[in-house]
């Protein structure tokens, strides 16, 4: 398809640089499988629901995996800042860096700051390689627990940069940029669904009738690359690693049977639990890489209900809610949505979508 086709205007003010409090105040479109839309705030979810329907929400944990640093070694020190996006072995990591033309393999990377100290004080790395597509392959000094730690002590949030351009990372960023689900440390990017999430919101559900499961996707920082290319067809997805515990997918197939509804909380969910799913929908077991590219014509095979947050123009994911709703009626979702006032991206509001009838 082509990719202007999932372009549209959006306002620089709907760009939400901080989130809503309580969490769960944050407004929320509801988009009917008919295109009717309903203004509600996420604290409601429960209404939408209905007993024996299945939430899944993503428990991967935001690693501080943004680097500032220098080059080493000739004659200028240029300043260096990396985003770890993928963890290739116990001290390589994939990276995207800035400026990456400064660099060359065999460049050595210093990374730390005054004030913050990592065992020997400082973080070294080598450029191994450099990609076709700006990413930088870096090989640590430290390796297995010891780089954990020392990346631990020197990075901060890995902010969008849609909202890292207009402001820098601090101390609320720690705790806003991670879900309260958030237990399995491997993601350079939030699961941002599940940030709507407290626990009175939890507790709603649950009384409700309607079960929560955990699945892990660790998100990368690919989902914030927009699509480059002219058609869907030539754009690559990065693959992120998942898991799928048998214990999650023989639940989630049980409460099927019952007439219970999968309802995934953020794209990541919905991603994962459609990668494990068999043809005729049985969701299995799952663990490892996954780089599944979801459009237009997609026969989903997992997922019944979808909430998510707004997405960016041109981006992966606005074509995966194209594809779960129908491209038009997102169009006219996310007009509404603008005109409204609803807050856009990682800290905005949420649509809850229900599945575009066959």
């Amino acid at each position: 398809m082509r990719t202007d086709l999932f372009d549209f205007e959006l306002p620089a003010d709907c760009i939400a640089l901080r989130p809503a409090s309580p969490r769960d105040s944050a407004r929320m479109l509801v988009v009917q499988p008919d295109g009717v839309l309903r203004d509600r705030i996420v604290a409601d979810l429960p209404q939408w629901l209905e007993p024996g329907d299945q939430l899944v929400v993503n428990d991967t944990r935001v690693i501080p995996a943004q680097l500032r640093g220098r080059r080493l070694g000739r004659d200028t020190e240029p300043k260096i800042e990396a985003t770890l996006i993928k963890r290739l072995d116990g001290s390589r990591w994939q990276t995207l860096v800035k400026p990456a033309r400064k660099l060359a393999p065999g460049d050595v990377i210093r990374f730390g700051n005054e004030g913050k100290v990592c065992l020997l004080g400082h973080l070294d790395a080598e450029v191994e390689a450099k990609g076709q597509e700006g990413e930088v392959t870096l090989s640590f000094s430290f390796h297995g627990p010891a780089l954990d730690q020392a990346i631990s002590d020197l990075g901060s949030p890995p902010l969008p940069p849609y909202i890292a351009s207009r402001r820098a990372p601090d101390e609320r960023d720690a705790a806003d940029y991670q879900t309260m689900f958030a237990v399995n440390e491997g993601a350079v990017a939030a699961p941002t669904a599940g940030l709507h999430f407290t626990a009175a919101l939890q507790a709603g559900l649950r009384e409700r009738g309607v079960g929560i499961h955990h699945v892990t996707l660790h998100v990368g920082a690919g989902t914030f690359l927009p699509v480059k290319v002219e058609d869907t067809a030539g754009h690559k997805m990065h693959s992120e690693w998942g898991s799928v515990s048998r214990d999650t997918a023989e639940a989630l197939n049980a409460a099927r049977a019952d007439g219970g509804r999968i309802v995934a909380v953020g794209t990541t969910s919905l991603r994962l639990l459609e990668s494990a799913a068999a043809e005729e929908g049985t969701i299995l077991p799952f663990e490892g890489e996954t780089a599944i590219f979801i459009t237009p014509g997609y026969r989903f095979r997992a997922v019944d209900i979808l909430l998510t947050n707004f997405h960016l123009p041109r981006s992966t994911l606005f074509m995966l809610v194209s594809a779960f709703s129908g491209l038009d009626t997102m169009k006219h979702a996310y007009a509404h949505a603008i005109k409204s006032g609803y807050r856009f991206y990682s800290y905005g509001d949420a649509c809850l979508l229900f599945r575009a009838r066959d």
